[in-house]
């Protein structure tokens, strides 16, 4: 049985309650480990989405930005 890719939003409360978990020290040394070791798969993974993310909100404002009409102002000029 495969697990399923958990959302952006289940990986960060995951993340969040290892690194709790970690603060408060009480976990034994081979579980703080495997702790560890989870919470930095949970983050490459959360910092992937939110590149990701960022990339396409470039994206989308870089066409707004083309599809915007132009301005009077920003209308090119010619020298004479």
């Amino acid at each position: 049985m495969s697990k399923t890719e958990p959302t952006f939003e289940e990986a960060q409360r995951e993340l969040e309650q290892i690194v709790e978990r970690l603060e408060r020290g009480q976990a034994p040394l081979e579980e703080a480990l495997k702790l560890w070791e989870r919470g930095e798969e949970l983050y490459a993974f959360c910092r992937a989405k939110l590149d990701a993310a960022e990339g396409r909100v470039e994206e989308l404002a870089r066409r707004a930005e083309q599809s915007r009409p132009a301005a009077a102002g920003d209308a090119p000029t010619t020298d004479r």
